[in-house]
């Protein structure tokens, strides 16, 4: 989220031709209202003018956001260009947000990245809270991700999870080293694909990078520091490319759902029906339904999209992540190969009804998204009114950001808040649902990650299967230093650096 030398310059000349203006213009008419709001405002950093506390960012957010919350507390208030933000950075000030006032606080402010070809519209995540929205919530909740859905599709997952270790296994024949990203990736959307479209859209390791990179592209491209968002008044002018790259990258995934979505539609008029029984025939049946919720095509592929892109990228970070930490730390790793060893056998795979038997395995797989959230900043919320929070006030339109990032590294929370210490969620109640503010990687409120529950059933399978079926080593020539844990910011936390270890196959 930097602002480069030539950003800047184009911020500095369009902003006072085009904002200046405007802020003069308003300027009486609001000096009163904004007399009694600002002595409420939370603390935070003197803004300059024009640009406000933009350059206080820097390209890693969820870091520079901790640093100013430790010299001005955990509700602050920042000036984005024009527009006021409120920064949280603790678990009781997360409650406030996303539990006490979640009514008021459940609408987003929308990327001008996300609002191409009206994406904003159809986007489960950045629509509106309304009838429609509750509909499409009702849809994922009862049709998608709930327990009766995914205890029916148990084989495909193990299926797709054969194929990861098939993958794998080759590797450890040629003694090559795994992308452990990439392979994820691959399981991932092909997981999804499978289970909304009965084909693999991913057949190759050079295929799953093709993808890979058009999901990250959309990611860094919502991430990036964009004037539009800042200074509303230049959203015309496109002036850092965004909006015109976000174009591109979101139509190529649409265009290969709309395929799909044709191919399947023209099979149902011919037959009347269609064998598949998937999420598009149960989504298609749903849009022919007459007094029921009623879905176009428009809206299925955009919601195919959004599904598609926030769930193969957080799934494939974390388990990057996991991976990332176990070489790290040889003895933790020890104890998950024991506790699998034990539970399910040297050398097999793990299947869902063991995951509850294995409480380390589940314990660092928390612990990672405690020190690794996969949204670092959680999606900006919007007040729809003035809220009163912790004696400040936040004021009507401002956008609310929750540093999920640091909140899991809140020193009042966890002990050695930066250690990787799996043992802390030993015998814990806390859990990653929504419940425990301390922990919010999926989010929580009536804005919760509606895929939270294929993601816990996806990544135990991964990650003790991983660790289960072989052991892992660096590459020739690499040293453990050499395998870094910094993060590289876009809306998801992805590892600057990938992971890439050679398998060996347990015997």
């Amino acid at each position: 989220m930097e602002l480069s030398s030539s950003t800047l310059y184009l911020l500095f000349t369009f902003a006072v031709l085009f904002v200046l203006r405007s802020l003069l213009a308003t300027k009486s008419s609001s000096d009163k209202s904004k007399s009694k709001t600002n002595t409420k405002l939370p603390p935070g950093p003197t803004p300059l003018p024009i640009i406000g506390n933009l350059l206080q960012l820097g390209n890693k957010p969820h870091h520079s956001l901790a640093k100013l919350s430790d010299i001005h507390g955990p509700i602050m208030t920042l000036k984005l260009g024009q527009v006021t933000t409120i920064v949280i950075s603790s678990a009781d000030m997360a409650r406030e947000v996303l539990q006490t006032h979640d009514l008021l606080l459940s609408n987003r402010t929308v990327p001008d990245a996300l609002s191409v070809l009206n994406h904003d519209q159809y986007s489960l995540s950045f629509m509106r809270v309304s009838p429609r929205w509750r509909d499409l919530r009702k849809i994922c909740n009862n049709n998608l991700f709930s327990n009766k859905t995914l205890d029916a599709s148990q084989a495909l997952r193990r299926k797709k999870l054969n194929d990861l270790l098939n993958d794998i296994n080759k590797c450890s024949e040629t003694g090559e080293a795994v992308d452990i990203g990439r392979a994820a990736f691959k399981t991932t959307i092909n997981l999804l694909s499978n289970t909304f479209f009965s084909a693999d859209f991913v057949h190759s390791a050079a295929e799953a990078g093709e993808y890979k990179e058009i999901v990250v592209s959309i990611l860094k491209e919502v991430g990036a520091p964009n004037l539009s968002d800042f200074f509303p008044a230049l959203k015309m002018l496109d002036l850092q490319g965004i909006r015109k790259r976000s174009i591109v990258s979101v139509k190529k995934v649409l265009t290969i759902f709309r395929r799909f979505v044709s191919e399947r539609m023209k099979v149902r008029e011919g037959t009347g029906s269609s064998s598949n029984d998937d999420v598009l025939d149960a989504l298609l049946n749903i849009s022919q339904e007459n007094g029921k919720i009623e879905m176009d095509k428009d809206e299925i592929e955009h919601l195919l999209l959004n599904i598609f892109v926030a769930g193969t990228d957080t799934t494939t970070y974390t388990l990057e992540w996991a991976m990332a930490e176990l070489i790290h730390n040889p003895k933790i790793m020890s104890k998950v190969e024991k506790e699998l060893e034990q539970v399910v056998g040297k050398g097999n795979t793990v299947e869902e009804t063991d995951v509850s038997r294995l409480p380390y395995l589940n314990a660092v797989i928390k612990e990672t998204f405690r020190v690794h959230p996969p949204v670092p900043l959680l999606l900006p919320r919007k007040a729809e009114i003035d809220v009163e929070i912790g004696g400040y006030v936040i004021p009507k339109d401002a956008q609310v950001l929750v540093n999920a990032w640091v909140v899991g590294r809140d020193p009042t929370k966890w002990d050695n808040p930066n250690v990787f210490i799996p043992e802390r969620f030993l015998d814990s109640e806390v859990d990653i649902k929504g419940h425990h503010f301390e922990l919010i990687p999926f989010g929580s409120g009536r804005r919760i990650c509606p895929g939270l529950p294929l993601a816990v059933r996806m990544l135990p399978l991964m990650l003790g299967s991983l660790v289960n079926c072989y052991n892992w080593k660096l590459e020739e020539g690499i040293n453990l230093d050499d395998l870094d844990k910094e993060d590289e910011y876009g809306i998801t936390l992805e590892k600057s650096q990938p992971v890439r270890i050679v398998p060996t196959k347990v015997k």
